[in-house]
């Protein structure tokens, strides 16, 4: 084995995350929830493959968590979700469309529904 080939596979994944991204959202299946936007907040964990081993060091060579903040918000102002895992198939099958993530996992949740709950919500994990 070469220092370069040993280099190469000493290079591991990283994780990309977005905590608790908060935004107002027409998600739900009871009527008023059909009515009123609520508030959701999404996290969202990515594992993503190794940066090559001559990557520069700019923006251009990673997946930039600011494009999944703004294409998780595209995804959410698109239209009313009945359900919340539906949006959230819908924000990993958005991840996993870029070529660097090998995983994702996704948790979405309503911390407005029980006033005695701090939240709801689900988590879904996509390889």
């Amino acid at each position: 084995m070469t220092p370069d080939t040993e280099n190469a596979g000493a290079r591991k994944n990283y994780r990309i995350f977005i905590r608790d991204l908060e935004m107002i959202a027409s998600v739900g299946v009871h009527a008023h929830e059909k009515i009123t936007p609520q508030r959701i907040r999404v996290s969202i964990d990515l594992n993503v493959g190794p940066r090559a081993a001559d990557a520069t060091d700019t923006v251009d060579t990673v997946l930039s968590y600011e494009n999944v903040v703004k294409a998780t918000r595209a995804l959410v102002a698109s239209g009313h979700f009945q359900l919340i895992e539906t949006l959230a198939e819908r924000v990993a099958a958005a991840c996993l469309n870029h070529f660097s993530v090998r995983s994702v996992k996704v948790k979405i949740e309503k911390p407005d529904i029980f006033p005695d709950a701090a939240t709801v919500g689900i988590e879904i994990e996509r390889p």
